[in-house]
């Protein structure tokens, strides 16, 4: 086998891992696309100008406050404020990631797909922490009909980086999509636990705020720190540092879900 073709294996873990974060989040990669052309009106480039940077700060701002929400000590005031703050900030990132997408020269599925997910996980696991008598409704309906869309997205979108001759979709391997099809799979399961039982305890209510947000969260923080790496010294960069930093969200939100299972097991063991 030649040398160049071969493939160790923590390459080939990384390469799977970015690949996933390339697909999970419209990012600052936007940086590189979302420009008025050197004919276009001065509005154009203000326009342009204003979304990027607007997309960039609310990226920014929503994983510092998301940090400090998850850090905290849950319920009290420095959480709901850091909470609030990381959804403004965050709806603004991916609403305008989601929404140039599609009008972007640069092939973009991936990214326009990614954004709705981010705002549908981002929304619903907000109204789970404002809804504390959370029962079976027009939201739950909605947020099923998104989630299994999502998943039938990634699914397709699989099989279209297969069946390319390039291997990919819009730049995107088919291994990135499994995050679409994982995440859209296990929403739609937490929409019909609703809608089959017509109302969530508070300890599921907990637990669907919880995973929402956290996913959330590690969807922008594995774009920037995977899917940005050029920002990074080079030094940095493809390192084990950068990788613990994108993927932390995931075991502090598995922490949080085991503790709110735990507490509320020994509450009713009491």
């Amino acid at each position: 086998m030649d040398k160049n073709c071969s493939m160790t294996p923590r390459n080939s873990v990384s390469s799977f891992l970015l690949a996933i974060s390339a697909a999970s989040l419209p990012s600052v990669a936007l940086a590189d696309v979302l420009q008025a052309g050197p004919g276009d009106p001065a509005w154009m480039h203000l326009v342009a100008n204003a979304l990027l940077w607007a997309h960039i700060a609310g990226g920014a701002i929503g994983m510092v406050t998301g940090v400090v929400a998850l850090a905290v000590r849950k319920g009290q005031r420095v959480h709901r404020v850091a909470g609030a703050v990381f959804f403004m900030a965050m709806v603004v990132a991916y609403a305008i990631g989601a929404g140039v997408a599609p009008f972007l020269d640069t092939g973009q599925r991936p990214n326009f797909i990614a954004g709705i997910m981010a705002l549908y996980l981002l929304i619903s696991g907000a109204l789970a922490a404002r809804r504390r008598d959370t029962k079976a409704g027009a939201p739950e309906v909605i947020g099923l009909i998104i989630a299994l869309s999502i998943t039938a997205a990634g699914v397709i979108l699989m099989q279209m980086g297969s069946a390319s001759p390039s291997g990919t979709v819009d730049g995107s391997p088919p291994q990135a999509f499994f995050l679409f099809t994982i995440a859209g799979a296990f929403a739609a399961a937490g929409e019909l636990h609703v809608l089959v039982r017509r109302q969530l305890s508070n300890v599921s209510r907990i637990a669907r705020h919880l995973w929402r947000m956290c996913f959330s969260l590690f969807i922008a923080s594995g774009s920037f720190f995977l899917g940005q790496q050029q920002v990074f010294p080079e030094a940095l960069r493809d390192s084990v540092l950068l990788y613990a930093i994108a993927l932390s969200p995931l075991p502090v939100m598995l922490f949080w879900l085991g503790k709110v299972r735990f507490d509320d097991w020994r509450r009713r063991r009491v």
